[in-house]
């Protein structure tokens, strides 16, 4: 994977306290920052793949019209660690 070199303004305070942190982590600001951005990016991404997949479930429940209530959802969750735990409810119109 190449790198590229990447200017970002920032306020002083914030500067100021990535410095701080930087030398408490005993790591380099840059170091600090670029695992911030990973971060941001990765979590982001996720939350953007769960939007897309929230969006293909609610088009196929358009489409076909098969759902659970949140009765049968909650009865199902409400056994999970018991005794009597229960399968998964089945889809239905």
């Amino acid at each position: 994977m190449s790198t590229i070199a990447l200017s970002i303004k920032l306020d002083s305070s914030y500067k100021d306290r990535l410095s701080r942190l930087a030398t408490t982590k005993k790591r380099t600001a840059h170091a600090l920052a670029k695992a911030a951005i990973t971060s941001f990016i990765e979590q982001e991404e996720r939350i953007e793949a769960e939007r897309r997949e929230a969006i293909a479930s609610y088009e196929d429940y358009l489409e076909t019209g098969l759902h659970v209530t949140l009765a049968e959802a909650d009865e199902w969750l409400e056994s999970w660690g018991t005794d009597n735990e229960k399968d998964a409810p089945l889809c239905h119109k």
